[in-house]
């Protein structure tokens, strides 16, 4: 793009903020740079976002600017010459630039760049979205290249305005939120993750604008962690919005509490479903004529369509706010959260319950409540409730296989939005209890020669029920086998697993149950007249410790108890030489109780271990490492059988 055919006033003032940032990062050599940051192929030199807010005749108009640049500092960095940024039919680009910057004889030299490509956003569980991401393609990269680019955006929806991240998987020298604003627009913000303050904010005036800046510099990359519960509850970033603007002494409220929030979400959803559709209640009333409750008839309808209403996510301007008619979903066959909810709440209204509605929520991976912050970016997703007596049930059919009656597993603990008595309220999600989701596993083992011979089933219950049955899928023969194999794996890979039986594969509300038969070669060991065996053939959460410099928090999906029974039966001519001790522990995190018991000539290990906390935090880490080495010691005790 040629930039001298620009005449936009706010983008003109972020290139002197970039050619700025240039010039500083200029007054330091590259092998300066290089030092500084020693094990890394590249690092962001400065990271910028600029909002200019302005009052116009029909409302607001928002401008953002964005900058970005970085430095490759290695050979290996040079590989990695793309870049991408995202836009939408709610946030439009406006124009972009992009360019690399080499050094040729001690001159800065921009190079610009010729391959770009408009691209569908591809995100995970989205089929269709209106976001479209622009690909760039670096030229001339080497070791103190820089990759700079320049694009702006307007957005038409002052409520969506989007956070800002002080991080990334890089270090970054430099990284600026600011925005500017007519002196009769207010907004407010909240500032996430920075318990220590480096986060900085000035607010200035100039030309009659109040100018909000908040900057922070040599931020550290955040680094990937297993189990994390996502970057929003560790890297600091700024949620801001537009509380209200005044125009002609007349005030308009944004944003700013749950009431103007719901307000915003209401509209969406005051029209939903007017229109009768004669073939959906026709069925309604078919699939419900036989129970006898309200509640009977909810279960029906909700079973009905996780079974028959295919998740697929779709995601167009306000389409990602909006639910479709219950009619349109139940002609075509999928839909949506939002489409979920729109058909789970009309065939209610079908079958004479009132008190089923459309909610919002946030998931897990959001780490605010409503009260934390009352903007768009508190929740993502949406559910119907049933509202039974003076609790709710949460009916959320994207996850075709949990049951009725307890929330699915990425909204435990959250809070959920609804309108009753035509008022907002908020009530809070459950988490699960771990016996409702429970294994429960018995195992009858004998010894062949050096074979441990079982036979055994195992029951699973809730979460551990629906999440594994949606893994396993639909997969057959083989792959199948497979599965069920690395599902009731015991001992060591020497596990044979001989054959096996499925049962409840479609009753959500009893457990999936697996009977098999397996033999494990290799595992006891014979000395003489003694025969070593470890009955634990499985050592739950023995891998769990926590690394000691973990940064992230550590999440458990859900909640789960483990309660195994073995019951080896003694060889004839065998007698018990050593039994070990019971075990008893409980803690903020787990209970554990192991126990061994002598029954004629069978010997049985009871184990129960409760997983009784979802979120660690770092205070956690220490205690709950001892507690798995606790558990780890017993689980290395071994039985002793001494031959007649």
């Amino acid at each position: 793009m040629n930039w001298s055919v620009l005449s936009n006033k706010p983008f003109v003032y972020l290139l002197l903020i970039a050619f700025n940032t240039v010039l500083v990062t200029a007054q330091k050599s590259f092998s300066d740079i290089k030092n500084l940051y020693p094990d890394y192929n590249e690092i962001i030199v400065s990271n910028t976002e600029s909002y200019d807010i302005s009052i116009e005749s029909n409302g607001l108009k928002i401008i953002q600017d964005n900058h970005f640049e970085s430095m490759i500092l290695s050979q290996n960095g040079i590989i990695n010459n793309k870049e991408s940024f995202s836009y939408s039919d709610l946030v439009q680009l406006k124009n972009y630039d992009a360019y690399t910057v080499v050094n040729e004889n001690g001159k800065d030299k921009k190079i610009k760049v010729t391959q770009s490509l408009e691209k569908q956003s591809q995100q995970s569980s989205i089929f269709y979205n209106d976001v479209k991401e622009r690909q760039l393609v670096f030229p001339n990269m080497e070791p103190g290249a820089k990759k700079v680019y320049n694009y702006q955006t307007q957005f038409l929806d002052p409520h969506l305005l989007h956070k800002f991240i002080f991080g990334s998987y890089m270090p970054v020298q430099s990284s600026v939120l600011e925005v500017k604003t007519d002196k009769n627009v207010v907004i407010d913000y909240k500032i996430f993750n920075d318990p220590n303050n480096t986060i900085s904010y000035s607010k200035t005036e100039k030309k009659g604008k109040w100018i909000h800046r908040w900057e922070s510099s040599d931020i550290k990359p955040i680094k990937f962690e297993q189990n994390a519960p996502g970057y929003l509850y560790q890297v600091p970033h700024i949620d801001f919005y537009i509380k209200e603007y005044t125009v002609n002494n007349k005030t308009t409220p944004v944003l700013g509490d749950v009431a103007e929030l719901f307000n915003y979400y209401r509209q969406f959803v005051k029209d939903l479903n007017k229109t009768e559709d004669a073939d959906l209640k026709a069925l309604t009333l078919e699939i419900t004529k036989d129970k006898n409750t309200e509640e009977e008839k909810v279960k029906s309808i909700f079973y009905w369509v996780k079974e028959n209403i295919k998740y697929i996510a779709f995601e167009n301007g306000y389409e990602g706010f909006i639910p479709r008619e219950a009619s349109l979903v139940f002609h075509r066959k999928f839909g949506d959260c939002k489409d979920m909810s729109s058909i789970i709440s009309c065939m209610a209204q079908y079958a004479g319950i009132k008190n089923v509605t459309v909610a919002w929520i946030g998931t897990r991976s959001i780490p605010y409540s409503y009260k934390d912050l009352a903007t768009p970016s508190v929740d993502n997703h949406m559910i119907a409730i049933y509202k039974k007596d003076e609790n709710y049930i949460f009916l959320d059919g994207t996850d075709k296989e949990t049951r009725y009656g307890i929330p699915t597993a990425f909204i435990q603990g959250k809070e959920v939005l609804f309108s009753e008595n035509d008022q907002y309220k908020i009530y809070p999600v459950p988490t699960v209890s771990a016996d409702q989701n429970k294994i429960e596993e018995n195992i009858q083992l004998t010894i062949s020669g050096s074979k441990l011979l079982g036979t055994a089933r195992v029951d699973r219950y809730g979460y551990n029920r629906s999440h594994t049955l949606m893994q396993i899928g639909d997969a057959v023969n083989k792959a199948r086998l497979d599965m069920i194999r690395a599902l009731v794996i015991k001992g060591n890979n020497k596990f044979n697993l001989k054959d096996f039986k499925e049962e409840n594969l479609n009753n959500k509300d009893l457990p999936y149950s697996i009977d098999y038969n397996f033999e494990l070669d290799n595992y006891l060991v014979k000395v003489d007249k003694e025969i070593y065996l470890n009955l634990f053939l499985d050592k739950i959460l023995e891998k769990a410790l926590i690394e000691k410099d973990r940064v992230a928090q550590y999440e458990f999906e859900y909640l789960t108890q483990f309660n195994s029974v073995y019951t080896l039966k003694i060889p004839a001519n065998y007698s018990v030489k050593y039994l070990p001790k019971n075990f008893d522990l409980e803690n903020d995190y787990l209970k554990i109780k192991f126990s061994y018991e002598l029954k004629g000539n069978n010997l049985q290990l009871t184990a129960n271990i409760t997983l009784k906390k979802m979120m660690l935090n770092q205070n956690d880490f220490e205690p709950w490492n001892e507690t798995i080495k606790k558990l780890k010691t017993n689980y290395n005790e071994t039985i002793i059988l001494l031959e007649k």
